[in-house]
């Protein structure tokens, strides 16, 4: 029965994803500020999805933290949930991403009409100086900074692996950083095609306020973001029932050095 819902979802997924960027293609013709409710849109359609069809629920706290005006958003990145489910809580949100997604048929399109912002992983200085630019005139225009400061999806439970970027946007772009910690990857596992039922945790972190050294910055990113997910891990055993995926987390840690 997993499997059959899993592939549904699955099916589902990409299936609505495709028909609603070719539906809602008119909006290229208008300025971005008229099209950009479309996006939201499509975030809450998949978000229905996972609760009708998959089983997944949301539970979102600490909203009151998001301050208003542009700042970095450092997610935890342990699944596809959280690139998808979380752009509703923004006003005017633009992803850093790697430029290959901006090659995609139809989904580059939009990439590149809603200005999120490509990094060349392959010219690490360049991509760099280009990315800070272009996030300078994201934050002057009020917009929020979606940053994966792990760079890539990481198991739950698995230890952490932070790039040092993040540290460089926060020392030169002088604005707050809000630190959001989840679960979702007990739910829907990087590179798995099932998908669990369940309620992924969200927690908003008070946000992080600019005059500290980028190390300092980097070291308490890392613990906040860290201890805050380690938390909704624990919480998640505590579920009428608990996610498989929590086995393969205690497998995990077991095999990491003390």
């Amino acid at each position: 029965m997993l499997l059959l819902r899993s592939t549904l979802f699955q099916i589902l997924f990409y299936s609505v994803t495709l028909v609603e960027m070719i539906l809602f293609s008119p909006v290229m013709l208008l300025p971005r500020k008229w099209g950009w409710p479309i996006v939201p849109f499509w975030s809450r359609t998949l978000i229905w999805l996972m609760r009708v069809v998959a089983g997944i629920k949301v539970e979102i706290r600490g909203r009151e933290n998001l301050p208003k005006g542009g700042y970095i958003a450092a997610m935890k990145h342990q699944s596809a949930w959280e690139t998808v489910a979380l752009i509703p809580l923004f006003s005017s949100p633009t992803f850093i991403l790697k430029r290959e997604l901006r090659w995609i048929p139809i989904f580059g399109w939009y990439t590149a009409k809603y200005r999120q912002i490509p990094i060349n992983r392959g010219k690490r200085s360049e991509a760099l100086a280009a990315m800070m630019e272009a996030a300078k005139d994201a934050i002057a225009e009020g917009r929020q900074i979606m940053i994966f400061p792990e760079g890539t999806r990481r198991p739950a439970g698995a230890e952490p692996k932070y790039k040092y970027g993040i540290a460089h946007l926060y020392r030169d772009l002088k604005c707050p950083v809000v630190p959001i910690a989840h679960n979702a990857g007990l739910y829907w596992p990087r590179s798995s095609w099932k998908v669990y039922p369940g309620t992924v945790i969200v927690e908003i972190l008070p946000p992080i306020e600019t005059g500290l050294t980028p190390d300092a910055f980097h070291a308490k990113l890392v613990q906040t973001i860290e201890s805050a997910s380690d938390k909704l891990i624990e919480e998640a055993r505590t579920a009428s029932d608990p996610s498989p995926v929590l086995k393969q987390v205690d497998a995990t840690r077991k095999s990491q050095p003390a």
